[in-house]
């Protein structure tokens, strides 16, 4: 099966690596990217057919460029989304571009007549505000909304597949919709400029977090992650289908080792000690940024993937693998200097 398909978000990590799978198998391939005067930038580091990609300048909160962005496409895989590494001022920073870019590209899809439209969401839109009660999570489960203690960035990922979800049942008419939901995505680099999850493998080679915090998150491998997007694209029937994307829970603590273990010297700054919690708790008291991390302490949020893999035959790389392609390339690419 091939034909053409939009992937926005087109010089984020996740769409880089599905831009590739698509076009490797035969795919035209439509993506979006917010400023027009990157696009050989991108172009020159996904190092893929030119002849199978179009670019298209659209933004999450515009309508400008829609249309023809999806124009001539049979699938979307919707992949774009806000996800910074910080906390913002106000939850509507995220709420809204994510929930208004995922209604938006669903009403430019059903104008131009798509037929299967996948939208990426995450493992925050499932796994929070349930206490610590439990620590494995599938897709029958969502983030409860309802618990104030749930912070901006999985209150914006679950608000917009939910209104997604809404959206198709009461307008979709006959497309296909279906959500993935990854973890903490690692894996090899396509660039330079690197996700919010890439940050904490890099500030752990770098030595800028001392100690490891009692808190962790799902692993899983962008390259499986773009797979798991091409099946959810190509499979046979998989209407309201909703995937979680997730490999084995870690540690802080967890990855640090995996790095200690096999790096050697290139991890000399790497911690090795948990920080006591009542430290990371009045670190976020002067530093903003890390109240999103001490609201996570002593947290397990596991994900159970065993529904997409027995419904798409997909498989996943081992949590290690992924880490330490993420910190080679690091360090290959001079980011880190070691």
């Amino acid at each position: 099966m091939t034909g053409t398909a939009l992937v926005t978000g087109g010089s984020g990590y996740i769409a880089g690596f599905l831009i590739g799978q698509l076009i490797d198998n035969g795919w035209t391939v439509h993506t979006t990217v917010r400023r027009p005067e990157r696009e050989p930038e991108v172009r020159g580091w996904l190092n893929v057919d030119n002849d199978r990609l179009k670019f298209f300048a659209a933004d999450l909160e515009q309508d400008a460029g829609w249309a023809e962005a999806v124009a001539g496409c049979t699938h979307v895989a919707h992949v774009a989304s806000p996800f910074p590494l910080g906390v913002p001022k106000h939850a509507d920073e995220l709420i809204v571009p994510a929930r208004e870019g995922a209604l938006r590209a669903l009403r430019f899809a059903r104008a131009a007549g798509i037929r299967r439209f996948v939208l990426t969401s995450s493992m925050a839109a499932i796994a929070y505000g349930h206490g610590k009660g439990r620590d494995l999570y599938n897709e029958a489960d969502w983030t409860n909304l309802a618990n104030p203690d749930v912070m901006p960035y999985p209150r914006s990922k679950t608000v917009a597949e939910r209104a997604a979800r809404d959206w198709v049942a009461a307008e979709g008419g006959d497309m296909e919709f279906a959500s993935v939901n990854p973890a903490a995505v690692f894996g090899p680099l396509l660039s330079d400029d690197l996700s919010t999850s890439i940050e904490l493998i890099k500030q752990l080679l770098e030595g800028k977090v001392p100690m490891c915090p009692d808190v962790g998150f799902g692993i899983i491998d962008v390259r499986d992650v773009a797979d798991l997007h091409y099946r959810a694209l190509t499979a046979e029937g998989i209407a309201d289908e909703r995937f979680v994307c997730s490999g084995p829970f870690l540690k802080f603590i967890d990855v640090a080792n995996i790095l200690k273990a096999n790096l050697g010297e290139q991890a000399r700054k790497v911690p090795t000690k948990k920080m006591p919690d009542w430290l990371l708790k009045l670190l976020a008291l002067v530093r903003p940024e890390l109240k999103q991390v001490a609201a996570e302490l002593g947290n397990v949020r596991g994900g159970d993937s065993g529904h997409a893999m027995a419904r798409l035959g997909w498989t996943m790389r081992a949590p290690e693998e992924a880490i330490l392609a993420t910190a080679h390339d690091l360090i290959a690419r001079g980011i880190v200097k070691v």
